[in-house]
């Protein structure tokens, strides 16, 4: 079963991908979509099986991957607890945006391939999830990069999209430079990659040292450090989160596969199953927390005055992880990953409800040209309201368990960063309720906006005329109505088992957490006002989102213009990537040009070929000179040829005259 999970969409991929000129579009999405509803039905039955307390860790071997000198890397399918949380969200959000994109793709000439690079993302998502050593989890770590590079640029004619992918594809670099030379280190002190191996002798290293340019860093701290490095990279924490926007040029369904359940979820997953490295290393624990309350905070700022409707839920979804890093840097990894797993079914909601959107404005993103949509589209309105009140945290929604059990994880820590996290967590839990109703206000109330305004999320441009909003096929709207599901119900049912009484035997060693951390229960008896405020600052946001959309519509525009400064601050991500420009692409360019103008212009060529060269040409122009064509000067050149010759055979043979 274990194995069918995983390959399952390696199979369809393949088939897709090398066949799907033969079997045509439809055998293509059929094909992907069946296998992949099989391995999200089977992932069920995997984790139906441990909330059911029949888990424990099983493993499948395959083979031996490397066997080199004391390095010994062996393939093999771990499947716990955790494992079984990630490989429910993503086959079954990846098996309802494949199905999903059926409907939503249905203009596009090379579907087949599409659906082959999903298939391929989910596998390489799987291979990560499942993984039994640090090798394992880079591969699929990698494969994910190649793969959301490959979805991201999917329409490569558009040069945005080719930038968007490109850029990508780099910023994961440098995270992944961080993981991998964790990953070295691993292998140096612990001399295995196993993660069995490593995790028993990590109490073993805590507190350890080593000399690095003179000072005695802790080895545990500059492991987990370089580990998250990896993380933010991939999961877009604040410093490497400039591609996470960007990455709305590819299709919609890919926003959602990424943005929800696969690859950004990768880091956040990572630091839960490496918990018995973090457990020892309380400073790299603390960066954590601060990393992720300030990118929530940020994230939350900058949604508040985006325009494109995907990149608001973009934003949402980088705010989202911050919240989950800070939970699992103050100790609570099980409500760091609840807040995965709810989180998947909403934030997956939202972004194929906006692609219904798209779709019915004829592949309009900006919300400005929308308005008045509600009427025409009332099962897209109603799936759009289930994911924002899942988003804000209102009960009974399932945001409501998982993102308030984060707040109040961070505040009952009682430490200057979990002090840091509640209060910067708490603003932005305002901001997030204030910019997801002014989603839903701007898009579906007001006046009507639209017509003739599409800029492509198809590919290709609007036709220069206005289309009714017209409601999604069966096909998009199935997909959007299990999701609803999800995010109305997923925190209710499974709060007792993922951060409530049952949590130890849900878990059952997956995830460890050291006899000092009591972080969860503590959170159980916060007082009651820490279990209030969220719900006061969501109806807060709420009620003036109101206000400056439907009540008082004029005064989003007063308000920017009279801040202009603080309006351009946030409208412009507070300028991360107009700062990255100056400093590393125009660094990398006066670099560049200094080498080449300077190094290889002026002192390898200089000095080398063009300097011989000219040399030569300089000589040869002097002695063509010496061609003037009167007799009296080749005969006093002959003279004077003869009075050296002399001279140098006299003192040569040392005559004297």
């Amino acid at each position: 079963m274990i194995a069918a999970i995983v390959f399952l969409p390696l199979l369809g991929a393949v088939i897709a991908g090398f066949f799907g000129r033969l079997i045509g579009a439809r055998g293509a999405q059929l094909v992907t979509s069946v296998l992949l509803v099989v391995a999200a039905v089977l992932s069920w039955i995997v984790f139906l099986g441990v909330a059911d307390h029949e888990g424990g860790v099983q493993k499948l071997h395959l083979m031996t991957w490397i066997l080199s000198g004391a390095l010994e890397v062996d393939w093999a399918l771990r499947v716990d607890t955790l494992t079984a949380v990630m490989l429910v969200v993503v086959n079954s959000v990846s098996a309802l945006v494949h199905i999903y994109s059926v409907g939503y793709m249905a203009e596009d000439p090379h579907i087949p391939r599409f659906h082959a690079y999903l298939s391929l993302f989910t596998f390489a998502m799987l291979m990560l999830v499942t993984a039994d050593n640090f090798v394992q989890v880079f591969f699929g770590w990698e494969g994910v990069g190649l793969a959301s590079y490959l979805l991201i640029g999917f329409w490569y004619k558009k040069p945005s999209a080719n930038a968007a992918a490109i850029k990508a594809f780099v910023v994961n670099r440098v995270g992944d430079f961080g993981f991998a030379l964790g990953i070295f280190a691993i292998f140096l002190v612990f001399n295995n990659l196993s993660f069995d191996a490593v995790f028993a002798a990590a109490g073993s290293e805590a507190g350890k040292t080593f000399n690095f340019l003179g000072y005695d860093v802790d080895i545990l701290t500059t492991i987990c450090l370089l580990l998250f490095v990896g993380c933010m990279g991939k999961s877009a924490q604040l410093g490497l989160h400039t591609w996470l926007p960007d990455a709305m040029e590819g299709p919609t369904p890919v926003s959602a596969l990424i943005h929800a359940a696969t690859m950004v979820t990768a880091g956040v997953f990572l630091v839960a199953r490496c918990s018995p490295l973090f457990e020892h290393a309380p400073f790299a624990l603390e960066v954590v927390t601060v990393v992720g309350a300030t990118t929530a905070f940020f994230a939350a700022t900058v949604g508040l005055v985006q325009n494109d409707i995907k990149r608001v839920i973009a934003y949402s979804t980088c705010s989202q992880l911050g919240y989950m890093f800070f939970a699992a840097g103050v100790g609570a990894y099980e409500a760091s990953v609840f807040h995965l797993f709810t989180h998947a079914f909403f934030k997956a909601l939202l972004f194929l409800g906006a692609g219904s959107v798209i779709h019915a404005m004829h592949h309009e993103q900006d919300m400005r040209h929308m308005g008045g949509t509600w009427k025409y589209i009332k099962l897209t309105y109603a799936m759009m309201w289930i994911g924002n009140l899942a988003l804000a945290g209102v009960p009974p929604f399932a945001g409501f368990f998982s993102k308030d059990m984060i707040l109040e994880v961070a505040y009952a820590a009682h430490t200057g960063v979990g002090n840091y996290a509640f209060t910067l967590g708490i603003i932005a839990a305002g901001f997030t309720a204030f910019y997801s109703w002014r989603l839903l206000f701007m898009t579906f109330h007001g006046e009507k906006r639209w017509g003739g305004h599409g800029h492509g999320d198809h590919g290709h441009d609007d036709h220069g005329h206005g289309h009714t909003p017209h409601e999604s096929p069966w096909v998009m709207t199935i997909p959007l109505l299990a999701l609803a599901v999800g995010a109305m119900f997923a925190g209710y049912v499974f709060f007792d088992d993922f951060v409530g009484e049952g949590r130890e035997a849900f878990w059952g060693g997956a995830i460890f957490v050291s006899e000092a951390n009591k972080v969860i229960e503590h959170a159980h008896h916060v007082p009651e006002w820490v279990k209030l405020l969220p719900l006061v600052v969501t109806a807060l946001g709420i009620f003036v989102a109101w206000v400056f959309y439907i009540a008082r519509p004029r005064w989003p525009a007063a308000l920017a213009a009279t801040h202009r400064e603080a309006y351009a601050f946030l409208l412009n991500k507070w300028y991360f990537d107009e700062l990255y420009n100056l400093v590393f692409v125009g660094g990398a360019r006066a670099l560049g040009r200094l080498f080449w103008k300077g190094g290889d212009g002026l002192i390898i060529d200089g000095l080398g070929p063009n300097g011989i060269s000219a040399r030569v040409l300089d000589v040869a122009r002097r002695a063509v000179r010496l061609q003037s064509g009167f007799v009296y000067h080749y005969a006093f050149a002959m003279l004077i040829g003869v009075a050296v010759l002399v001279s140098w055979y006299v003192y040569k043979m040392g005559v004297t005259p």
